[in-house]
């Protein structure tokens, strides 16, 4: 075990290093707002759990789409030049849900969160790698857990407003004294007007977010970014992809990402339905994805320090057995303890992503670094293919004597597995 003596982040790197980890904080919220939205929608659209996952579909697949065309962008231009257009993109498909609300359509939202992540999308194809050069790089994985640090944090405020603001103000969320949505035996008229109202109250936070999201862009307007490693230097992009592709660490590592972004987003989205199971109502159970949130927020910092004296791919390894572990409980302990279980799984979680990213770019060229960074922010579109998958699960009711519900984690649980996978072949090319 080596202890790590550089420093972490140097003075004259301060200023813009709290600045571009900001914008951690600012997808953090719009991902964890969104996350309980599926099962809004599901009850006020009347859908089933998987067409209900379309949101998710939408917002990661946005990801998918801008990824590579952010990378070439800030190839061409700036990081700064990507920051603002990023910001744009996001202010944009946040005011998007003013008309969605209007028309009452459920694909309408789905558009706006596409185009809001691709906003995302040139965020964290900015972020992530600036935030890696803003030093020693000897750090620099250190340095990206520490400003991930504080993606949770916007995350948890997300999710604050959505318990303490969205939910409860939810008219089709009523429930009976049995435990039963009142909204599914109301008339088509009656349920026209719960719709009006209920989609005014998912619409506003969008558009509060939108106007914080300009006064940003304009702090960034007058705020110089220093270049980063690489930037400037001209490469062709056919050079970079074969040398990217022959790098067999960071190529296993666009998978890992893949299937941990998968997972991350199956845990926290069906939190809801997994507690609904339970008989708990949607503002309760948001409570204990808040819970988990706030677990995976302090694991965050303490993986941090960890780092100092734990090597980050045999520490990935060891979170990756506790998540395997957590997931094995929350299918097969029905009622209260898999519930918790669902929870702890945050914990495990919280290292994984920018670590994963901060290996697979270890042994990257500088000037390749915005590409590769691509491929890791595009692999974010395993959050759009899952959790349907997981929705069809669900919606069976049962699988093999068990809820539906329960037996639908094997899904995360293959995933955690072949993370930890990753960090044991990482960890072994040390040796």
């Amino acid at each position: 075990m080596a202890k790590t003596t550089s420093k972490l982040v140097e003075k004259k790197y301060l200023i813009p290093f709290i600045l571009v980890t900001s914008l951690f904080a600012l997808w953090g919220f719009a991902n964890d707002i969104t996350n309980p939205m599926v099962a809004a929608f599901q009850t006020l659209m009347e859908l089933s759990a998987a067409k209900a996952s379309l949101v998710q579909f939408a917002f990661y697949g946005g990801y998918a789409t801008m990824a590579v065309p952010a990378a070439l962008f800030i190839r061409k231009y700036s990081y700064k030049s990507g920051i603002l257009l990023g910001l744009s993109l996001y202010a944009i498909g946040a005011f998007m849900f003013i008309p969605a609300a209007q028309y009452q359509e459920f694909s309408f939202f789905c558009i706006s969160l596409y185009v809001l992540t691709f906003g995302l999308a040139f965020l964290e194809t900015t972020a992530n790698p600036l935030i890696l050069s803003l030093g020693d790089p000897k750090t620099s994985t250190r340095r990206l857990n520490l400003a991930q640090a504080f993606n949770p944090m916007g995350s948890l405020s997300g999710m604050a407003v959505a318990a303490l603001i969205v939910l409860p103000n939810l008219i089709s969320d009523k429930r009976d004294a049995a435990g039963e949505i009142i909204y599914h035996s109301l008339s088509e008229a009656e349920k026209a007007d719960i719709r009006l109202h209920d989609l005014a109250v998912i619409r506003d936070p969008y558009v509060m977010l939108g106007l914080l999201v300009l006064v940003v862009l304009l702090i960034f307007v007058f705020t110089k970014i220093p270049q980063a490693r690489g930037q400037g230097v001209k490469a062709k992009n056919s050079d970079t992809l074969r040398r990217l592709w022959t790098n067999n660490l960071y190529r296993s590592g666009v998978v890992a990402q893949m299937f941990y972004v998968a997972a991350q987003i199956m845990v926290w989205t069906f939190i809801i339905q997994y507690a609904d199971n339970l008989g708990i109502d949607k503002t309760t159970a948001q409570k204990f994805n808040i819970a988990a949130m706030i677990l995976f927020l302090t694991s965050r910092f303490i993986s941090t320090f960890l780092m100092k004296y734990v090597n980050s791919r045999r520490l990935l390894m060891y979170f990756g057995i506790g998540a395997c572990a957590a997931c094995l409980s929350t299918i097969f302990i029905q009622g209260m303890g898999g519930l918790y279980s669902l929870v702890a799984i945050s914990g495990f979680m919280s290292l994984m992503f920018p670590t994963i990213y901060g290996i697979a770019l270890e042994d990257v060229l500088a000037e390749d670094t915005s590409l590769g960074a691509a491929f890791l922010v595009m692999a974010i579109v395993g959050g759009a293919v899952m959790p349907p998958l997981q929705g069809m699960v669900i919606d069976l009711d049962t699988v093999c004597g068990m809820p539906a519900v329960n037996a639908s984690f094997a899904l995360p649980l293959l995933c955690f597995a072949i993370v930890t996978w990753y960090g044991w072949k990482a960890y072994k090319e040390l040796e």
